[in-house]
């Protein structure tokens, strides 16, 4: 039924929802969460395995042209739509709503075992001021720390190391969601976001002061321009710059919606893609100078101690931190940057379920950050700060990242783009409410160049994941936890779209502003 202009205005505006108290806090608060664990330990392995010096061109096409362009897709959504990923969508098509909870999913999962990776570092902040790794860190890691046993199996047997820090990191975090957007989450971004930028910076001086620091950035920078001529090269940029800005899956659609009716979309999409990209390139800077101290002591290539993820985090520095002089207050600031991008991205993630269970059963924000945060760290606890929890973890991130996050994105832009052909309404959103505008270069961004990448992305490691597995590890094992784990988000998405919603929010659910209504 056709709805009325004083229906439409109902729709869009709801008195009481919360919202930020500028622009700026919103810009910390996305750029808290964009900038995570992988930006400090990812994106310097990724690049310098992918041509080093090089990949900086094809990274910066792919954040020109699929970054950028799909926050502001989903700036558009929240901020137009003002609602949760699930009403957002439902706000666009009624059918449409499973999308919004699939990337509600997501959050969950990965929020499940974000936090325990949050809690390693906090404990690997107070072991770097002893080095309570010895001589040997990965020992040390999985064996004393972790108490990791052989075999992928699913045990009970919790870890208290792990457990009694991951109880704090929770209790922290639901404390800031459910002190509001502005008084909890804002309030913790202004003040962790720029603490985690001061103090990386500080760790990133003290690494270019390391001997050998030049030999690591030579290898960091170097680039190899064969590269360019390979595909995979410029996928694997892509596939860096899709997770890292944290799009497609449901966070940037919450946080927008709370802006207020007269924000600069394009202009803090900007600024945040931008900021998020310039802390990648500081972390490789400060990462390699390390990398360098360590192969000048070892006397062997860079190359040869270079590695990624856990790896460097949590085997590779503590080895750079026993080594050198001031260690421990090095690793003090390392560990302390992971704990604050931690920080700061966990948030994000659970406020993306907190919202939607709070307008989908109209309760209070508080009784969502109970209803969401107990089971959330129920689920945490149960399976992941275990002597079997790092091949849970392994799987459930793998499959969730490559094809749960990559599939629900490919979903939603083609179902924009294609199906409901609703692009040059949120390009006139945009457009309506910025200064730096959108032409037609953004549509065919969003429409055919991403879709063509990610459904590439997905198909690529659909095929591997078939063909070869994962990591070695048993088929029943990663079927679980990997297979199962994603159809399983799936089929929960669809059944939560078919659910009611509360009788007060009716009002709500169809009556988005019409199409026509391009300025608000």
């Amino acid at each position: 039924m056709p709805q009325t202009g004083m229906q439409q205005t109902r729709t869009a505006e709801q008195p009481d929802r919360e919202a930020w108290s500028c622009r700026s806090v919103f810009i910390l608060a996305a750029i808290g969460s964009a900038v995570g664990l992988g930006n400090i330990w990812r994106f310097p392995y990724v690049a310098y395995e992918n041509g080093a010096g090089a990949f900086i061109i094809p990274y910066l096409f792919a954040l020109l042209t699929a970054g950028i362009p799909l926050l502001f897709l989903d700036y558009a959504i929240g901020h137009k739509f003002r609602a949760s990923a699930p009403l957002a969508f439902r706000r666009l098509h009624k059918r449409a709503e499973f999308i919004g909870w699939w990337q509600v999913g997501i959050c969950f999962v990965i929020a499940a075992y974000y936090a325990v990776i949050v809690a390693w570092a906090v404990r690997y902040t107070f072991f770097s001021i002893t080095r309570a790794w010895g001589d040997d860190p990965e020992g040390f890691l999985f064996t004393d720390f972790l108490r990791q046993q052989e075999g992928a199996a699913v045990g009970t047997s919790l870890v208290p190391g792990v457990a009694f820090p991951l109880i704090l990191i929770w209790l922290a975090v639901l404390i800031a969601l459910g002190l509001g957007i502005q008084r909890g989450i804002g309030r913790a971004n202004k003040i962790f976001v720029p603490l985690l930028i001061v103090t990386f910076i500080v760790l990133v001086v003290r690494s270019l002061f390391l001997p050998g620091s030049i030999a690591g950035l030579n290898a960091f920078f170097t680039p190899d321009w064969n590269v360019l001529r390979e595909p995979t090269v410029w996928i694997a940029a892509y596939g860096h710059i899709f997770f890292s800005v944290s799009v497609a899956f449901g966070i940037m659609v919450t946080y927008s919606s709370y802006l207020k009716r007269k924000t600069n979309l394009t202009g803090s999409g900007l600024v945040v893609g931008f900021a998020n990209s310039g802390f990648e390139i500081l972390a490789g800077v400060g990462v390699f100078a390390a990398l360098g101290y360590m192969a000048t002591l070892a006397s062997v290539p860079v190359d040869e101690v270079v590695s990624g993820g856990i790896g460097l985090a949590f085997i590779a520095f503590p080895q750079i931190i026993s080594a050198m002089p001031g260690g421990a207050l090095f690793g003090v600031l390392f560990f302390g940057c992971l704990v604050f991008a931690g920080y700061t991205s966990l948030i994000s993630l659970v406020q993306v379920v907190v919202a939607a269970v709070q307008e989908k059963l109209g309760i209070s924000r508080v009784a969502a950050v109970v209803a969401v945060g107990t089971p959330m760290a129920l689920v945490s606890l149960a399976f992941f700060p275990t002597t079997t929890g790092v091949n849970v973890l392994d799987v459930v991130d793998k499959f969730t990242n490559n094809l749960g996050i990559v599939g629900v994105a490919l979903v939603s832009v083609v179902t924009l783009s294609w199906l409901l052909r609703r692009l040059p309404e949120l390009q006139a959103h945009l457009n309506s409410v910025s200064t730096f505008q959108l032409g037609s270069p953004w549509i065919i961004f969003v429409s055919v160049l991403t879709p063509a990448v990610i459904g590439t992305m997905l198909v690529t490691e659909l095929h591997t994941l078939l063909r070869d597995g994962y990591s070695g590890l048993p088929g029943g094992f990663v079927g679980t936890f990997g297979w199962a784990l994603q159809a399983a988000l799936i089929i929960l998405a669809i059944i939560a779209a078919t659910l009611p919603w509360r009788a007060q929010q009716t009002v709500f659910l169809s009556a988005a502003p019409s199409r026509n209504e391009v300025r608000q």
